[in-house]
């Protein structure tokens, strides 16, 4: 049965007393989150097939997600909720409406199925018989590795995530260095400048989806929460961090978060807090990312579209890689499958994190059975179950034919439909319900109605066109 949520306390905002790069981390996590959809499997497809054309749209969506993912930030270092609470404070129905966003988005292994194939790529070849599911296993057994060894789940994840954004960094930086040509780069500066440019071949929800995963994308920007509260990064600091509670005693997680009164020291506070969330999405988040994304479409550039190579379901990352094979010999291969498994690892990891810790909130916030264990037992078995629902969906999607890309499209598409919900919601909430002083200036509201308005765009587009009413 769903309930109301609490009514917030108050207290003062606790002071910033770290500079920094001694805070760092959410936004990095948030990252290692977005590269492994849109930046690996989306966009570099895209380019092999259209070109450089639309690399517009992969700028355009970090863009747009930076500032939504300010206004997460912003609600959440002035109460300490996760967003779904403040949603479900508006209704209740949105306790359910995002427990379904979120399962429907991410419950199909999208990438621990494509990190297992590129694993087995890297090890044995792509056309090894060995079936999908046992490698999603392995990856899940990695995930499963990251969440329940340390102590604290979130230090385990952004130490393992920004280890891993190195190497595709570094991967990446290499490879474009050894197959990058002047024409290249040309090419891909003209694609980011064709605002507007839409090939004519390309279906409405390709491209929705598409630009949906430039950036996080889907309820994954939601996430972003929890890594700033578990970092006691603002009003977060004061409500309790998620444990492991297999080697912990797990504390009861607040139902409710607070408001600061009114004080100059407050808004003082206040400020010195939401600089740190836009430095934090400006250098990874939007920055990183988009480097990061710019550089995997670059390579599609160099190495795929001149040979007229569109990577196939199943071989998205090998395609490339046997490419680079042929230019670069078999470092050119192990440098992109490392790259590959490195980038797919993380996103699975941060996703299953981020789905675990969402149900677990919502649950535990909104649903009369969510007080039947803490928020750290609720996230254990949620993320157990994902790992074994996973590993099952995989050998059932396998036997019936349904592919990698088919996950990650399917993620994408719905994701897109709870952006264009969520949206609007928080800039409202954050307008109405936060301290006057806490509210969104100007420009954030013009930059996130955007936001907000092309989200929805797609959506209804995307709907007329399920329904026929126009061309797909």
């Amino acid at each position: 049965m769903i309930g109301p949520v609490p009514s917030p306390g108050t207290a003062d905002l606790p002071a910033r007393k770290q500079p920094f790069w001694k805070m760092t981390g959410p936004g990095a996590v948030l990252v290692g989150l977005s590269i492994g959809a849109g930046e690996i499997v989306i966009w570099p497809r895209i380019a092999a097939e259209y070109g450089a054309g639309m690399v517009w749209a992969a700028v355009l969506g970090v863009f747009l997600q930076l500032w939504v993912n300010i206004e997460i930030g912003r609600w959440v270092i002035a109460t300490g909720e996760s967003a779904y609470t403040g949603f479900s404070r508006a209704w209740r129905g949105f306790a359910l409406a995002f427990i379904l966003f979120n399962v429907a988005g991410y419950l199909l292994p999208a990438w621990a199925r494509t990190s297992g194939l590129t694993l087995k790529a890297l090890l044995l070849g792509p056309t090894h018989p060995s079936p999908d599911w046992v490698w999603t296993a392995i990856t899940f057994a990695g995930v499963a590795a990251v969440l329940f060894g340390p102590r604290r789940i979130y230090r385990g994840v952004e130490r393992t995530v920004i280890a891993l954004i190195v190497i595709v960094v570094i991967g990446l930086l290499f490879i474009a260095f050894r197959v990058g040509t002047a024409e290249t780069v040309v090419e891909l500066v003209r694609g980011a400048t064709r605002i507007g440019h839409i090939d004519s071949a390309m279906p409405v929800r390709e491209l929705f989806s598409a630009l949906v995963f430039a950036g996080a994308g889907g309820t994954a920007n939601l996430f972003y929460a929890f890594y700033l509260r578990d970092k006691g990064i603002g009003m977060g600091a004061r409500m309790p961090s998620l444990v492991n509670p297999f080697r912990s005693r797990a504390e009861t997680a607040a139902r409710a978060g607070y408001r600061f009164p009114p004080s100059e020291e407050n808004e003082r506070r206040f400020k010195d807090w939401l600089r740190f969330v836009v430095l934090d999405q400006t250098f990874y988040f939007w920055l990183l990312n988009t480097f990061t994304i710019l550089l995997f479409i670059f390579g599609a550039l160099a190495v795929l579209r001149p040979m007229g190579i569109v990577p196939q379901a199943g071989r998205i990352i090998w395609d490339e890689a046997e490419v680079l094979a042929s230019t670069m010999g078999t470092p050119g291969r192990l440098a992109f499958l490392l790259v590959g498994v490195a980038t797919l690892f993380s996103t699975q990891l941060a996703i299953t994190d981020g789905l675990s810790r969402s149900l677990a909130d919502i649950v535990c916030t909104s649903f009369a059975i969510g007080r039947r264990g803490t928020q750290a037992q609720w996230y254990a078995g949620i993320a157990l179950a994902v790992v074994i629902s996973g590993t099952a969906l995989t050998a059932i999607m396998e036997y019936r034919g349904i592919t990698d890309l088919g996950f990650v499209l399917n993620a994408a598409y719905i994701g897109g439909f709870a952006m264009a919900v969520y949206t609007p919601l928080l800039l409202w909430m954050n307008l109405r319900h936060l301290p006057r002083a806490a509210r969104p200036r100007p420009l954030n509201v013009i930059m996130v109605g955007a936001a907000a308005a092309i989200y929805m765009g797609f959506a209804l587009t995307s709907l007329a066109a399920e329904f026929g009413l126009i061309g797909r």
